[in-house]
């Protein structure tokens, strides 16, 4: 099966490998898995102050900084993933990342606002239910 995990760095993906880790009865090494972090883009004056190199590097960095981690933590359970990053809005990535590479399940954390909270801030989950037809595991 092939596994695309959601990142961001945050405590909710922790939560999400976490769980990952824990059922190995689900989730053990016989899958493919990519960790995929959104990047989010910089501002066009600010990339255009700062000039491409400079852009790009913080591009890099900023994922280095996500991906990192993640790379340490599943390596420390045994579980080989690939890592990717994109620069955009994380939900559109996400949802075209899970089509296009023919994923089987998208898994990601929830931060599980409320109804309100998502009304009003919207949620990088609920746009990513909204715009795959892949299977999505949120994991609170």
């Amino acid at each position: 099966m092939k596994i695309l995990l959601a990142v961001d760095g945050s405590e909710y993906t922790q939560r999400m490998l976490s769980y990952l880790g824990s059922h190995r009865d689900l989730f053990g090494a016989s899958h493919a898995y990519t960790a995929f972090y959104a990047v989010l883009p910089v501002p066009h004056r600010a990339a255009a102050f700062a000039g491409p190199a400079l852009t790009r590097s913080y591009y890099e960095d900023d994922a280095s900084v996500v991906l990192n981690p993640i790379r340490t933590q599943m390596e420390t359970t045994g579980i080989d993933a690939e890592f990717a990053y994109e620069i955009g809005h994380p939900a559109d990535l996400i949802a075209a990342r899970a089509e296009q590479g023919r994923f089987d399940l998208v898994v990601m954390g929830s931060h599980g606002h409320g109804a309100l909270a998502n009304l009003v801030l919207g949620s990088v989950a609920t746009k990513v239910l909204a715009k795959c037809s892949v299977p999505i595991l949120l994991v609170r």
